[in-house]
């Protein structure tokens, strides 16, 4: 008879548990994250999806996308103009890398018109490369990529951030507006807008969860998507600033928010001032190649009473865009107003406020209005937490026409009827 003590090593193995698979929370947390946010992209994707199709209808049915404007890369078809006007940059970076310097414009020999690739910063052309390596798509095909499986992800923040505000169907409704924004036709095309809205509001969301170390990384890389980030590194420093003063968080993790938020969009500055020999060249290639500077709003201000009194001059103006445009900032005081009922955290306050602000405040196309202001995304946190209380089958009813419209007023008139 055998003692206890004389027991195997293979047979004391043999008696333990069994380990669990190491797929199965892996497969909880997707479960989780399906549950949690499959409802919002399941609106986001059935409002998009209905928005995108008119859109190409429209494109297919007018016939005369290819021959409009040669700013549109020589489309040919209407997959074409979604990598068109800025699309055509990002895929020359992507391509070729950048070229900082002033660049004639071609075909106007004798005209003082330049153009510039500095201007456009590096995420989401780096991002393009990467993808296009990877899959073995071109760059447009790479591009579309990530920017539709990044306007999921950018739906989703708006989700978490809305939920938190108002509730989970506050959120859900958040993330269908976006969808639906004037602006956001650019959402599926060879833009950078939902990468950055998407970093955006996940920064935004960690502000609020006291994740500072993840805010500013985030932020950090936000900087490198788009100068708007300016805005979006104010909110998350000062947020980080008053729980470092008040001692909410402790000390390092706010600071360290405050130490990572700025250097992305500083070193892609300061980069570009290096290739030119001037530290301030990234505003100089700006003004001399794109006409784009801060005004505090004397161009906005401008372009409004013109379009008010059907004054229709100027090589930027594109009437029906400009329409939307001007009915766009009818209801921005109103959607600020709800956005404050509902009691939002300081982070969400300042980088709606200064979004705006840069919208508004610098030299640009007014009938981009609604896609400067598309970042904006806690102004759909207002009428969301309105609609809260209405049944899913009245909101379905009530966003049936807006989505498909959406292909129409987001999509055509800006890539067709104005300059997106």
């Amino acid at each position: 008879m055998s003692s206890p003590s004389s027991t195997t090593p293979e047979a004391a193995r043999a008696a333990l548990p069994a380990p669990r698979p190491a797929r199965e929370p892996v497969r909880r947390t997707l479960r989780r994250s399906v549950r949690r946010f499959g409802p919002a992209l399941a609106a986001y994707a059935a409002v998009k999806a209905a928005g995108f199709a008119v859109f190409l209808g429209l494109l297919a049915l007018s016939g005369d996308y290819a021959d409009k404007n040669p700013g549109r890369g020589g489309g040919a078809t209407p997959w074409d103009v979604l990598g068109s006007w800025d699309g055509v940059w990002y895929q020359r970076i992507a391509r070729n890398g950048y070229h900082p310097q002033l660049i004639a414009l071609e075909g106007f020999p004798h005209a003082t018109l330049y153009e510039n690739s500095a201007a456009f910063f590096p995420l989401y052309p780096w991002s393009i490369r990467i993808v296009s390596a990877c899959t073995g798509l071109g760059s447009h095909g790479a591009g579309m990529l990530v920017a539709v499986l990044s306007s999921f992800v950018a739906a989703a923040g708006i989700y978490a951030v809305a939920a938190r505000v108002g509730g989970v169907r506050t959120g859900v409704i958040a993330a269908a507006v976006w969808g639906l924004f004037p602006g956001s036709g650019v959402e599926w095309a060879v833009y950078s807008d939902s990468l950055y809205v998407a970093l955006a509001a996940w920064a935004c969301y960690c502000v609020m969860t006291r994740r500072w170390l993840s805010a500013g990384l985030l932020t950090f890389t936000a900087g490198l998507g788009r100068p708007t980030a300016a805005v979006l590194v104010v909110a998350v420093s000062v947020a980080a600033l008053v729980a470092l003063v008040r001692r909410t968080d402790g000390i390092a993790r706010p600071l360290a928010a405050i130490l990572l938020t700025p250097w992305g969009l500083i070193g892609y500055i300061l980069w570009v001032g290096h290739q030119v020999g001037d530290y301030a060249g990234y505003f100089t290639l700006q003004r001399g190649a794109w006409n784009r500077y801060v005004d505090y709003g004397a161009a906005t201000a401008t372009t409004l009473v013109d379009v008010i009194l059907g004054h229709w001059d100027g090589w930027q103006v594109n009437p029906v865009p400009d329409l939307i445009a001007v009915a766009l900032l009818i209801t921005l005081p109103g959607l600020f107003v709800l956005l404050l009922r509902t009691r939002p955290p300081l982070v969400l306050v300042l980088y709606t406020v200064l979004t705006v602000a840069a919208a508004l405040g610098s030299n640009q196309i007014f009938d981009n209005v609604s896609r400067y202001l598309l970042p904006a995304f806690p102004l759909f946190i207002g009428p969301a937490h309105a609609l809260r209380r209405q049944r899913w089958t009245t909101l379905a009813g009530l966003f049936a026409l807006p989505a498909l419209a959406a292909g129409w007023y987001a999509g055509y008139a800006l890539f067709e009827l104005g300059v997106p």
